[in-house]
């Protein structure tokens, strides 16, 4: 992989925990809105630049000597942000490999608990989702009008250092909520990080699921935890009575069961096949608060 240079629009949580996996292999540029967070992404042995939906000279030149582009900017109303500004500039790339897509297993919508995979219908419910289906589309267009591969990545709910049931149970916002038969996937960012390197090796493209093995209620994971704190779990809240925003609400409104077998096809093996072997590294280890040596949940529902 030496020589390789990789741009990240929208360097986050995920992007940064990419970055630490790195073994030296690549250099690495990403982007973020604002100034304050360049600190944070050296530390994560990224290059910092300013996106804030406009194509700047310095992205230019970064762009001209990519080989691989990570995208990890949600859409809007308006379209893919990325796209919008730079797709003439990406699509004249001269170095450019590999393209990979960080979208959301919410592309699938509802399935009333069924098992889906990447050959399962797309029936978003929530408008975020349904603008995440045109992105996908978009950039696999993009990718065929180039002839570069493009790898869809359909992430469930991302967790890890500084993001988990064991933080939230520590600053006091863990809640149990309970609604029959739901359940949600989720995936470590460690393993996020590890299937980006896999596809990029290989310059793979396609859809793939990055999930864990093991769907299960929100509840059980809350409880998990605070069994490993040893500390009594909060109380189960019904469904039907808590106090949610529209938005945690409509996550309750899908459930699923998220396979992943195309990405282990393609070589990968999950370093934490289900949240309990996550949990109990990071309790373990200690690495499971904000600031933590490591790759650092959004997203892990309860």
């Amino acid at each position: 992989m030496s020589g390789k240079q990789v741009f990240i629009f929208g360097a986050g949580y995920s992007g940064k925990a990419f970055a630490r996996a790195n073994r030296g292999t690549a250099s690495i540029f990403g982007t973020t809105r604002s100034e304050e967070k360049f600190e944070a992404l050296r530390q994560a042995g990224i290059v910092p630049l300013l996106f804030d939906g406009k194509l700047t000279n310095e992205i230019g030149a970064a762009l001209e000597k990519t080989t691989h582009l990570v995208v990890s900017v949600g859409p809007e109303e308006a379209g893919d942000p990325v796209l919008n500004a730079a797709r003439q500039a990406i699509a004249g790339m001269p170095a450019l490999e590999w393209i990979g897509y960080l979208s959301t297993v919410g592309v699938y919508g509802d399935h009333g608990g069924a098992w889906v995979d990447e050959t399962a219908a797309c029936r978003p419910v929530s408008k975020r989702s349904v603008m995440r289906v045109e992105a996908e589309r978009a950039w696999l267009r993009l990718g065929e009008d180039i002839g570069r591969p493009v790898a869809i990545l359909r992430l469930s709910g991302i967790y890890g250092p500084g993001r988990n049931a064991l933080v939230n149970l520590e600053n006091g916002t863990a809640r149990r909520l309970v609604k029959p038969d739901q359940v949600f996937n989720r995936i470590h960012c460690d393993d996020i990080s590890g299937a980006l390197w896999l596809l990029i090796s290989g310059n793979r493209g396609g859809i793939f699921n990055v999930t864990d093995d093991e769907p299960a209620p929100p509840q059980d994971v809350v409880a998990y935890a605070a069994h490993l704190m040893s500390v009594e779990p909060p109380p189960e809240i019904p469904f039907d009575t808590a106090q949610l925003s529209p938005m945690a609400r409509s996550f309750y409104g899908e459930n699923k069961r998220v396979a992943n077998a195309a990405i282990k096809a393609a070589g990968y093996r999950f370093r934490f096949p289900d949240y309990r072997a996550a949990f109990d590294h990071m309790w373990a280890s200690g690495d499971w608060r904000d600031g933590a040596p490591r790759s650092p949940m959004r997203g892990v529902k309860g």
